[in-house]
């Protein structure tokens, strides 16, 4: 098995943050790896790689939010528990010893609009997490990672936009946004 532990981020305002993870994970159940993406603010079995979650040995997809976009402004207390139930079952996919990667996808977006404490999250990642009897690969997704997560990283990855087709009004499209 790999040397795993560290810690990965992959933010910015470009497409293929989720995507890149999404690639990552392949990989690695290719190797027999067992990866958990915990997806937050999300609630869509109609995503692809939800569809194709029940097909990949050893790819456990967990969504933990609801199927509306949350305001980031103004989050409601559902958004915020629901974040908050989804960062529980983080931490017991990372600390349950099954996993050798644990994916957080979005989890930078619940940080910058506060429906998650960011303090609570890098105590977990940088001590709780290091004591256990298997340390897992950690991915963290999402726009607006904060300095605290950046700090800690030990691979950080910028996707920025040069262009979007969403400019030109194009909505989302099957098999390729989602």
């Amino acid at each position: 098995m790999a040397n795993l532990g560290l810690v990965q981020v992959y933010t910015g305002d470009g497409k293929g943050k989720t995507t890149a993870s999404l690639g990552l994970a392949f990989r690695a159940c290719g190797h027999g790896f067992q990866v958990c993406m915990i997806q937050f603010m999300k609630d869509n079995t109609e995503y692809g790689e939800f569809k194709s979650s029940i097909n990949l040995p050893g790819f456990t997809l967990l969504q933990v939010g609801r199927n509306d976009f949350v305001n980031l402004e103004n989050p409601e207390e559902i958004d915020k528990k629901l974040a908050q139930d989804g960062w529980n079952k983080a931490k017991n996919a990372i600390a349950s010893g099954k996993y050798d990667i644990v994916i957080l996808d979005e989890i930078n977006v619940a940080i910058a609009c506060k429906i998650l404490d960011v303090h609570s999250i890098v105590s977990f990642l940088t001590e709780d997490r290091m004591v256990l009897p298997k340390i897992p690969e950690i991915i963290l997704t999402g726009r607006y990672a904060p300095p605290e997560i950046i700090n800690i990283a030990h691979l950080v990855t910028e996707m920025k936009e040069i262009r979007h087709n969403y400019s030109t009004g194009m909505e989302s499209r099957q098999g390729i946004e989602f």
